[in-house]
């Protein structure tokens, strides 16, 4: 079985003199990923090149972490904007749960709306933000479409048909709506 690489959470801020950092979260099992012991290797100049849960809490939502090897707030400065991945296996994590899915795994599928099934378009990215995640999707026109990935507007993601069900906010898709442009996706559109 081969394993595939998934963000865990982003560091932010730290928070306090004795090395606790907040944490934004990219996974929907925090618990598990983040339980006290497991260790994140870490590629960060002048920062150690593990981290060990020590312990968690949640505050108002919001998660912070202490890591055993962080023990002062000068310390924990240096760790913001690190990703912690872990190395996992899919096939034993889709018996447990049958339903989920990696943010891989979302590239490539088509966008379909889920009143009438009409393309929206296809998805080429997911991108973390502090709010939200958005889904980043060419459009049918080759518009770069930022698609909030909530499931009110994104009710379903079928890995087997390959498609993502959204219900996009009215305008969102539409021709007339102003919408950056990728360069990757639309090399011949000039501003």
């Amino acid at each position: 079985m081969s394993t595939v690489e998934v963000a865990v959470a982003t560091i932010g801020k730290a928070h306090g003199l004795r090395g606790e950092v907040a944490l934004l979260l990219r996974t929907d099992r925090p618990e598990e990923r983040l339980a006290d012991g497991t260790a994140f290797a870490l590629d960060v100049p002048g920062a150690p090149r593990t981290l060990t849960v020590a312990g968690t809490r949640v505050q108002q939502g919001r998660w912070y972490a202490k890591f055993v090897e962080v023990t002062d707030r000068t310390a924990a400065e240096q760790l913001r904007g690190a990703e912690l991945t872990l190395e996992v296996d899919p096939e034993a994590e889709a018996e447990e749960d049958p339903d989920a899915w990696y943010a891989f795994e979302l590239q490539g599928l088509t966008v379909r709306h889920v009143a009438d099934d009409r393309v929206l378009g296809e998805v080429i990215d997911l991108e973390h933000y502090p709010a939200q995640d958005l889904l980043i999707v060419r459009g049918a026109d080759g518009r770069r479409v930022m698609l909030p990935f909530v499931e009110e507007l994104v009710p379903e993601v079928d890995l087997e048909q390959g498609v993502v069900r959204a219900d996009p906010p009215g305008g969102l898709f539409d021709d007339d709506v102003v919408s950056e442009r990728d360069p990757e996706i639309d090399p011949g559109h000039e501003g």
